[in-house]
């Protein structure tokens, strides 16, 4: 019987609007640099690796201003180096500047509040597992998820990445069931599905744009409305 539902954060509950590659496509083009947002699109979440493991060395946020404005232009290299652009220092610091003029917009997709108040009604435990470094309570609070989470852990505060165990593990241990007991439900296989499902935790795909029909071996989704066909046991 299922007791804990658990969710990623980034692309399952929530999702940056616009879409942050197109914000950093326009920046390129700007200066005159053509990228696609196709290509950004998986070079970001490489450049977000880098972040964490420098996060986990030493707190950014805590790094004197030098240092600090040093680590964004590194990860902005990295990012654009990851779609074949090789830029300079300069170049990053202009592309940063616009982009994060306003700040990327972090929102909801409209069917989370609507899931996570069901799956609550229903007394199950809620938590989210997500790949994140630095500390996100107060996202947490402004997207007005907190009042239906028993439990949130990251990567920051557990000091390894999904799809290793230990961040699944520190999970079931905050919710306090067993892995057979739980549903992990997430947009990357490789991250979400294979790594709930290495310590014994059930798995969804959440594919909200039919991008991957060739995923048959695990039940793929479309709106987090539907994982409630998967709730029984």
């Amino acid at each position: 019987m299922i007791k804990a539902v658990c969710f990623d954060l980034h692309e399952t509950l929530a999702h940056y609007q616009p879409p942050r590659e197109e914000v950093y496509a326009t920046a390129c083009h700007e200066l005159g640099l053509e990228v696609s947002p196709e290509a950004l699109r998986k070079s970001l979440p490489q450049a977000d690796v880098w972040w964490r493991e420098e996060n986990y060395r030493s707190p950014i946020g805590k790094r004197p201003p030098k240092e600090r404005n040093a680590a964004y232009i590194e990860y902005g290299l990295t990012a654009l180096r990851g779609t074949g652009l090789e830029v300079s220092r300069d170049i990053v610091t202009q592309i940063l500047m616009k982009v994060f003029p306003d700040g990327l917009k972090f929102e909801l997709y409209d069917d989370a509040l609507p899931t996570l108040k069901l799956l609550k009604e229903r007394n199950l435990i809620l938590g989210i597992i997500s790949n994140v470094g630095q500390e996100v309570a107060s996202i947490y609070q402004n997207l007005g998820l907190q009042p239906y989470l028993n439990f949130q852990v990251t990567s920051f505060e557990v000091g390894c990445d999904k799809p290793h165990p230990g961040i699944f593990l520190a999970a079931l241990e905050r919710a306090q069931v067993n892995a057979e007991e739980a549903i992990y439900v997430g947009d990357q296989y490789d991250l979400d599905v294979v790594g709930a499902r290495g310590v014994g935790m059930k798995a969804v795909l959440i594919d909200r744009n039919d991008s991957f029909p060739e995923i048959t071996d695990c039940p793929r989704i479309h709106r987090l409305t539907e994982i409630v066909e998967y709730l029984l046991p």
